[in-house]
């Protein structure tokens, strides 16, 4: 800006000239702020209420899920229609970090697929090979205890081997006797136990088809005959599922196995 007195060129923003000293004044030489055009606000007025967007919430919570594989793809979906519809909403719709959260952990979930599968792939036939070691070490120590209870029953009741599973059993009493001896417990009475089932099958003397009471078993209060001898199997339920080897024992108290499809008999490999 020139001096009015001198000419001197000076800055705008200076009060005094450089040269002659004289006082400018400065806010003449300001434009003033054009008004604003009619019918305009002399202030932006605001957009309205903004709501967080709810295809972003859907993504996050989906996204928390993210190990189950449908889950995860849907928090990747959803995360990506927010972004779209927040970026064309003028800044109607909120919700970009929400969104970005679902995505990111939707692809955590996407990307850990493969690592799951490969897991899966080890530990589920492990699993079912401890299951199988199991039921059939259960089912031979179910074998151990009918051979026993067996036993005991004979020499308890004089009565020669139980006739059937259920003479095994209690009978729903407290106390056993000679017709439900409770030497067993119920589930093995009911001829399943840990993926297995049990045959008991009673062996009379002379070729008989019926028990016989024995005169020391009846004066004790014997209703139930008793058998010269017994045998049980023991076969998967499901075979190669709930176990793959099938068990024979008898009143010998030898426990057999057979690791065919054909169930065990006397003839078959005792276990060692």
């Amino acid at each position: 800006m020139f001096c009015e007195k001198c000419g001197m060129a000076n800055p705008v923003s200076s009060p005094f000239c450089s040269r002659c000293g004289t006082r400018r004044n400065i806010a003449a030489r300001i434009p003033a702020a054009s008004p604003p055009a009619p019918g305009q606000p002399r202030w932006s007025e605001p957009l309205g209420a903004t709501e967080t967007s709810g295809k972003a919430i859907a993504s996050l919570v989906s996204g928390i899920f993210f190990l189950i594989f449908p889950v995860a793809l849907a928090a990747v979906v959803l995360g990506h229609l927010s972004l779209s519809d927040i970026k064309k909403s003028a800044g109607r719709l909120t919700g970009t970090g929400i969104a970005i959260a679902g995505l990111v952990l939707g692809y955590l979930g996407i990307v850990m697929i493969p690592f799951i599968l490969i897991i899966a792939a080890i530990a589920i036939p492990n699993l079912l090979r401890s299951r199988v070691a199991a039921n059939e070490a259960s089912a031979v120590g179910s074998l151990r205890t009918l051979d026993r209870a067996a036993v005991e029953y004979a020499s308890s009741y004089q009565n020669g081997y139980p006739s059937s599973l259920d003479v095994f059993g209690d009978g729903a009493k407290s106390r056993g006797d000679c017709n439900h001896a409770a030497l067993i417990d119920r589930a093995l009475v009911s001829g399943r136990k840990n993926g297995y089932e049990f045959v008991y099958t009673a062996v009379f003397p002379d070729q008989a088809t019926q028990p016989a009471i024995s005169p020391k078993a009846a004066a004790v209060g014997c209703t139930s005959g008793g058998a010269s001898g017994y045998s049980i199997t023991a076969d998967p339920i499901e075979p190669n599922q709930s176990g793959r080897r099938h068990f024979y024992t008898d009143q010998t108290g030898m426990i057999r196995a057979s690791a065919g499809d054909e169930p065990a008999t006397a003839d078959s490999e005792p276990l060692d």
